[in-house]
């Protein structure tokens, strides 16, 4: 008979989430993960697979969280600009929040750390940006049509250079002591669109 497993593997996926996203994937060891999530490291190999098959699903996880969030701040009806200015206001603002920044956004981390030499890690990146930017094109292109972004502004361009911003902002943020660089730059990139 199969035993049962004694713990929740969705608390300890979420916990494992939260553990890379403050460490980042290689300053985060087996032994490590092992005392955080107060399982056995033959359970977690049993449930999620090696380290970097768990860090995958905790990357997946973390989607999962965020990627609804934009779509729902850029889905409303209504106006579509001052929806994208809200949007880059809060990633300028969680760029800039003491406790926020240190840990940066997972997907940016994963970039930086992971994407230039895990072909993976990169197809996931590129995934969660991607999605981001046609959301963002979406609601430039609706802008556009509703009158609110003048007709010479290229809605793609626009939606691309937003996001490097956003992901900037995340980069600046980690490392930046000085909340008005992130808040500066956010409010020139959006000026752009008057």
């Amino acid at each position: 008979m199969a035993r049962t497993k004694e713990f929740d593997p969705d608390a300890a996926l979420q916990s494992a989430l939260e553990l890379f996203w403050q460490r980042g994937y290689e300053a985060t060891s087996m032994a490590d993960l092992v005392e955080h999530l107060g399982i056995g490291r033959a359970s977690i190999y049993a449930t999620y697979g090696n380290k970097r098959d768990l860090y995958m699903k905790a990357l997946d996880r973390y989607g999962e969280a965020q990627n609804p969030l934009l779509t729902r701040e850029l889905s409303q009806p209504g106006p579509a600009l001052p929806a994208v200015r809200a949007v880059i206001r809060r990633f300028a603002e969680e760029a800039a929040d003491e406790v926020r920044r240190s840990m940066g956004c997972l997907v940016t981390n994963t970039a930086a750390e992971l994407a230039p030499h895990d072909t993976t890690a990169a197809r996931r990146v590129e995934l969660s940006w991607g999605h981001a930017e046609t959301l963002l094109h979406s609601s430039l292109v609706r802008a556009q049509a509703q009158g609110e972004l003048p007709q010479d502004r290229d809605p793609r361009a626009l939606a691309r250079m937003l996001l490097v911003l956003m992901q900037g902002l995340r980069v600046v943020g980690k490392a930046s002591s000085d909340p008005a660089r992130v808040r500066d730059a956010a409010e020139q990139a959006l000026a752009l669109l008057d």
